[in-house]
């Protein structure tokens, strides 16, 4: 077995397509958890359906009918996983939304020791998450492929169908997005936290005593 998982990925492949088992398995150990985390994020933290496209992907592999080992296998593999995303929300029966709790985003980051940075990890997480969800589907794919599971330009290219200056093109798009949003929200938020601050300070000022009678 560990024979088997030391191999390449695109030998691996070849090995499933003549109907080994163990390959197979070395490749859902070695992609199960970055392929989830993508689809995780591409879906809007919808964790069922990620696992559900993450299982899907895994099937696609033992049907496919054909595979050229020349080919690389990584972004042949996200390939999949983008398209069967897109398929699904294009579904007339499904509507893209998040349904899930904003926590759920959080799910697959390490946890950071310590009260106070695991408080500030979890907030600046939420508001990532959000800026995320807010992005387009093509921008968004793009921006995961690059920084959360770290494909190259190529990697993408090929993963997306895209040219490699469409590439560049969309993460530059996608990262100048998602930093205005994370800006507006940092903003928004401060506004928030100084109207919350001023409406709970109490008026110290002196109140005027009362009239005292006249005997």
């Amino acid at each position: 077995m560990g024979v088997v998982v030391e191999q390449r990925d695109e030998e691996l492949m070849r090995r499933v397509m003549q109907g080994e088992r163990a390959a197979l398995a070395a490749l859902v150990e070695r992609y199960h958890a970055p392929l989830l985390g993508y689809l995780y994020r591409l879906c809007n933290g919808n964790q069922p359906l990620a696992e559900d496209l993450t299982q899907e992907c895994f099937l696609a592999l033992l049907r496919a009918d054909r595979y050229a080992p020349e080919r690389p296998f990584k972004p042949w593999l996200y390939a999949i996983a983008t398209n069967l995303a897109r398929d699904h929300f294009r579904s007339a029966s499904v509507r893209h939304a998040a349904d899930e709790p904003e926590e759920h985003w959080l799910a697959l980051h390490d946890p950071v020791p310590g009260p106070e940075e695991l408080a500030l990890a979890a907030e600046q997480g939420r508001a990532v998450a959000r800026a995320i969800s807010q992005i387009s589907e093509e921008y968004r794919a793009a921006l995961l492929l690059r920084f959360y599971n770290g494909l190259s330009l190529q990697e993408i290219a090929d993963a997306l169908h895209v040219p490699l200056g469409t590439v560049k093109s969309r993460l530059s798009v996608g990262t100048r997005q998602l930093r205005e949003l994370l800006t507006a929200a940092e903003t928004c938020g401060d506004a928030q936290r100084t109207n919350e601050t001023t409406m709970t300070t109490p008026n110290t000022r002196e109140r005027p005593q009362a009239d005292r009678k006249v005997s």
